[in-house]
């Protein structure tokens, strides 16, 4: 006989609604239904599917997009161009397999959202068995990843900060200072604005950061357009030693991937986030198309004189030119704190335990305050805005935004579904390969750029 705890089963219509009566004493509905994540997040996952697209653009067009010119001086105008499509498909393909995976995996173990190194970590653990005891690294591996890859990024926009101050400062009469000194400068703002460690009081930053940063972009295609020379002046493509140099700044600049997972998990309809066309086809082809345009405009106006910043190129003796370089200059001040924020979260997290509670308050601000004499250190050391640039995308943006993704579905889909003649192995493994061989030419040629600089 059967236990009284048992669901009965279902068959018709009839069934179903008769069973209605008999789950109220014998079961669980919970037995019969899908579980659904989107209906067990909290209350203040309400972000719009329009809201959820904002939230992307605005991470995906951050300072990467002043950048594009100096990738496009490594390929060429039509390298540059296909090039820039090319690796905005594969960005987005990673990004939507690996959204996939977390939303399948939420139903499996009935999560109602899962972030990028949770994702990563619970994936190893309901995999094959010979990958099980992976897990713990994967999600070291991702949260890493992460932080170095912020970390770069803060280290980007002190030196942009520096070079913008110290090109207007020169223009009017200031002090001769190095772009060193100028960088430990940046220390009199930056220490007291890190020191904010609610992300509730950062809003009004990040607000005034839009603005301002839209209209330093708008400044800056205008100086493009404004007598723009003739394409046979311009390279159509390079050598293939500058590819790699290419493609680190076109990961730095274009992959997201750090914020897609909180902005799929704050959507109260998450399925609108993939399919045709979704949040994730309208954000990167917008991010695809703006930045292939300011790339091609950039390098046809300033050729092999592109900086790692667009403004940094603009002209030295019109007062609109330093007008952007401030504003610029400001956007990543404001910027910089927010970015912070996940490096020090990462850290902060396994180091908090060891330490007492009632000196945890102290502990942060200490850890905070060191992180940014580190930066400005690290700036102040190289400050060559170029190298940062491809170190970061060779390395962390080729791990965290291909190579994971492509292990985590492989992982996942492993006796499950792979597709006809095994399809979408052979696809991660081509972006394995691809991912490796980004990662080391783009450092192999980073390094010996430095070399020859420094």
């Amino acid at each position: 006989m059967k236990k009284q705890t048992e669901a009965p089963q279902i068959r018709t219509v009839q069934d179903a609604y008769s069973s209605k009566i008999e789950l109220a004493y014998n079961g669980s509905r919970e037995d019969l239904e899908p579980y659904v994540p989107a209906d067990h997040r909290p209350l203040e996952s309400n972000t719009s599917s329009f809201g959820a697209l904002a939230h992307l653009l605005k991470a995906s067009l951050g300072s990467g997009v002043l950048a594009m010119p100096l990738a496009f001086k490594n390929a060429g105008l039509l390298v540059g161009t296909i090039g820039t499509f090319l690796i905005g498909f594969i960005c987005a393909h990673v990004i939507h397999v690996l959204v996939k995976t977390s939303q399948q995996l939420c139903v499996e173990v009935k999560k109602p959202c899962l972030g990028y190194a949770d994702t990563c970590d619970l994936v190893f653990q309901n995999g094959p068995k010979p990958v099980r005891k992976y897990a713990p690294f994967a999600r070291e591996l991702a949260d890493w990843a992460l932080a170095v890859t912020h970390l770069g990024a803060c280290c980007v926009y002190t030196v942009v900060i520096a070079e913008s101050f110290k090109q207007v400062s020169d223009v009017y009469g200031g002090p001769k200072w190095s772009v060193t000194a100028y960088c430990m400068l940046t220390l009199v703002v930056l220490i007291p604005l890190t020191q904010i460690t609610k992300l509730k009081y950062l809003v009004p930053f990040s607000a005034l950061a839009n603005f301002v940063w839209l209209a330093s972009i708008c400044i800056s295609i205008y100086y493009c357009l404004r007598d723009p020379p003739k394409i046979s002046e311009r390279n159509l493509a390079t050598s293939i030693t500058g590819l790699p140099n290419f493609i680190s700044t076109s990961l730095f600049a274009m992959e997201g991937i750090g914020v897609v997972m909180p902005v799929e998990n704050e959507m109260t309809k998450p399925h609108h986030f993939l399919g045709c066309p979704g949040v994730l086809n309208i954000a990167m082809s917008a991010v695809a198309v703006l930045y292939g345009f300011v790339g091609f405009a950039g390098y046809l106006n300033y050729g092999e004189e592109a900086r790692g910043s667009l403004t940094l190129n603009l002209p030295q003796d019109e007062v609109l030119a330093q007008i952007a370089k401030i504003l610029v200059a400001c956007v990543m001040l404001l910027s910089f704190a927010l970015v912070y924020y996940v490096p020090v979260d990462v850290v902060w997290r396994r180091v908090q335990d060891k330490i007492p509670a009632r000196g945890h308050r102290w502990g942060i601000a200490a850890l905070r305050f060191t992180g940014t004499i580190l930066i400005v250190g690290i700036a102040s050391a190289i400050p060559k805005l170029e190298l940062f640039m491809e170190l970061v995308g060779a390395i962390c943006l080729s791990v965290m935004g291909l190579l994971l993704p492509a292990i985590v579905e492989t992982i996942w889909r492993w006796g499950r579904d792979l597709g006809p003649f095994y399809w979408i192995l052979w696809k991660n493994c081509l972006i394995g390969i691809f991912s490796v061989i980004a990662m080391v030419s783009g450092v192999a040629y980073s390094i010996i750029t430095m070399l020859e600089k420094l």
